[in-house]
C-alpha cells in the first residue's frame, strides 16, 4: 500500500443508516452523540478496540527476559511478557480457573514463573502450564496443560511498540501499519527508549483529548508565547486577514485505515526558519527552541539547544543556512556518541516538530533522535472520562543503557511540577471543550477542510468498523 492519502468513502447505507442522528459522521463535521453518549462508547468498545491493532506497549516497559507490564482497554486486561531477547507475547491477563487476574502494573516473573496468586497455578513465561494444586481432581484426571494454556492474542513488536489486536482474524498488521510504516522507520522512532512516562486524567471523551493535537491551528491562540505577533493580532484589536499565521506552512495527509501526519518541511523552527528580528540568528533559534524544552521536555530537549548554541559565532558557509549546519552539528555529535539518529533525508526532516498519527488513538511528534508520543484512551464506561498518557522518548548514545519505562501518575492537572506549561495549556483546553459538547445548542462540531482532515479521516475509520 502507498503512502497516498486516502480518498473519503461515501457515507454507508449500512448499520449506520439506522443510527441515532447524534452519532453521524458528515462531510464538514461530527455529531456530538459520539463524544458524549455512553452507548456510543460501549459500540466502540464492541466492535473497534475488540478488532483494531492498537499499541498496547512500549518495549522499554519490558527490557529484560520475564519481564511483564499490564494493559487495560474497557474491561479487557492483557499481561504482555518479554519471554527472550527477541519475543515478546501478549496474554489475556487471567487465570483459567477462578479468573484472578495473574499481573497487576508492572514487574517481573522471577525464574520465569507466572503464579497465581490465589491457588498457586504456574505457568513459564512462553504460556505453557507448569503445576496444577490437586490437578486429580479437575475434569476426572485429565486435565491436560494444553486446557489451562494462557490464552494468547496476536501481537507485533514494531517501531518500539507492542501491537495487540483481540480479533482471531485481524487484518494483517503490515497491511495495517503500511500507510505510515516507512516514516516510523526512517525517524528511528523504533530506536527511541524512556525518558519519561506521565498519565493524566482528563475529563473529557478520549477522542475529544486526541483530536485536540491533530492540528496546528490553535497554536496562536492556546500557545502565545509560541506565536507572539499572532497572538496579539487575536487577542488584540487589529484583525488583518493576511496576517502570516505559522500554521498556513503546514501540510496535513490523511491516510487508508485512519492513520495521517502533519508536517511544516522547512518552515519549521527546528529547521532554522525563526525571525532574528535584527538580532543574531543562533540567538534567536535557540530562545525558540528553549521555549519548546522548557515547555515540554519532550520532542526538543536542552541537549539539542547546547548544540545548537555551538555555531554561535560561525560564519554561515556559502549556500547553507542555519537551519542546515544546526542539522550537520546534531548529527556530528551523534555520530560520535553513536547515537541513532532519523534518516538525513529531506522528507524526514521536514517531519520534525510535526506529527504522526497511528490509528486509533497514537501520536507521535518527532525531532533529533527524540520523540513526544501520546496515547489517549477511554476511561470505563464514562464518555466524559479518558487517560491521556505522554511519553517523552530519546535515542541513547551506545554507551549509555536506557531506563527501564516507569510510569508517573498525575493527580493535580494544574500543578506546573507535575505538568509543564506547552501541554498543561493544551489539555486544559480539553475539559472546557467536553463541557461545551453537552450544551443543547450544539448538534455538530465543524471541520476545517484542511487543518483538521485528519479527525474526519480518523472518523469514517472508525465508522468502518462500527458499522461493520
Amino acid at each position: 500500500m502507498s503512502n497516498a492519502p486516502s480518498k473519503s468513502p461515501p457515507q454507508s447505507a449500512g448499520p449506520g443508516a439506522q443510527w441515532p442522528p447524534g452519532w453521524h459522521t458528515m462531510a464538514h463535521g461530527i455529531s456530538v452523540g459520539r463524544y458524549i453518549d455512553p452507548a456510543f462508547q460501549q459500540l466502540e468498545y464492541e466492535r473497534l478496540w475488540s478488532r483494531v491493532w492498537q499499541a498496547a506497549a512500549r518495549v522499554d516497559e519490558i527490557p529484560a527476559v520475564n519481564d511483564y507490564t499490564t494493559y487495560e482497554i474497557g474491561d479487557q486486561s492483557v499481561l504482555l511478557v518479554r519471554v527472550d531477547e527477541g519475543t515478546v507475547k501478549a496474554y489475556h491477563n487471567v487465570c483459567p480457573h477462578r479468573g484472578t487476574a495473574l499481573g497487576e502494573g508492572a514487574g517481573t516473573f522471577q525464574g520465569g514463573r507466572i503464579i497465581c496468586p490465589f491457588h498457586g497455578w504456574r505457568w513459564d513465561v512462553s504460556g505453557r502450564n507448569e503445576y496444577v494444586l490437586e490437578r486429580q481432581e479437575f475434569r476426572d484426571g485429565k486435565l491436560c496443560d494444553s486446557d489451562v494454556a494462557l490464552k494468547e492474542l496476536k501481537s507485533v513488536v514494531f517501531a518500539g511498540f507492542v501491537f495487540i489486536n483481540f480479533d482471531r482474524d485481524p487484518v494483517p498488521f503490515d497491511e495495517f501499519i503500511a500507510p505510515v510504516r516507512a516514516f516510523l522507520e526512517d525517524l528511528a522512532i523504533g530506536e527511541m527508549r524512556h525518558y519519561w512516562w506521565k498519565s493524566i486524567p482528563i475529563p473529557s471523551n478520549w477522542k475529544v483529548a486526541q483530536e485536540a493535537f491533530f492540528e496546528t491551528y490553535h497554536v496562536p491562540a492556546t500557545h502565545p508565547q509560541l506565536e507572539k505577533p499572532a497572538a496579539a493580532m487575536i487577542y488584540g484589536s487589529d484583525r488583518p486577514t493576511d496576517f502570516p499565521f505559522s500554521h498556513r506552512h503546514v501540510a496535513y495527509d490523511a491516510f487508508a485505515y485512519g492513520h495521517g501526519r502533519f508536517y511544516a518541511g522547512e518552515k519549521t523552527p527546528m529547521a532554522g526558519n525563526v525571525q532574528a528580528q535584527g538580532g543574531d540568528p543562533v540567538e534567536a533559534m535557540a530562545a525558540r527552541l528553549k521555549l519548546l524544552a522548557d515547555g515540554m521536555d519532550a520532542q526538543v530537549l536542552q541537549g539539542d539547544i547546547d548544540v545548537l548554541l555551538t555555531l554561535r559565532g560561525k560564519p554561515i558557509p556559502t549556500g547553507s543556512s542555519l537551519g542546515a549546519e544546526y542539522i550537520k552539528a546534531l548529527y556530528a555529535r551523534a555520530a560520535g556518541e553513536q547515537r541513532p539518529m532519523p534518516k538525513a533525508t529531506p522528507e524526514t526532516l521536514g517531519m520534525w516538530g510535526g506529527e504522526i498519527f497511528i490509528f486509533p488513538n497514537v501520536m507521535i511528534l518527532p525531532h533529533a533522535g527524540n520523540a513526544m508520543i501520546y496515547r489517549v484512551r477511554p476511561a470505563g464506561n464514562d464518555p466524559d472520562r479518558c487517560t491521556f498518557e505522554i511519553f517523552s522518548t530519546r535515542s541513547y548514545p551506545a554507551a549509555v543503557t536506557p531506563p527501564r519505562a516507569t510510569l508517573q501518575r498525575v493527580t493535580d492537572l494544574e500543578d506546573p511540577e507535575q505538568v509543564l506549561e506547552i501541554p498543561r495549556q493544551d489539555l486544559g483546553n480539553i475539559p472546557r471543550m467536553q463541557k461545551g459538547l453537552h450544551s443543547r445548542a450544539m448538534r455538530q462540531t465543524w471541520l476545517a477542510s484542511h487543518h483538521e482532515k485528519m479527525i474526519l479521516n480518523m472518523h469514517q475509520e472508525m465508522d468502518r468498523y462500527l458499522q461493520a
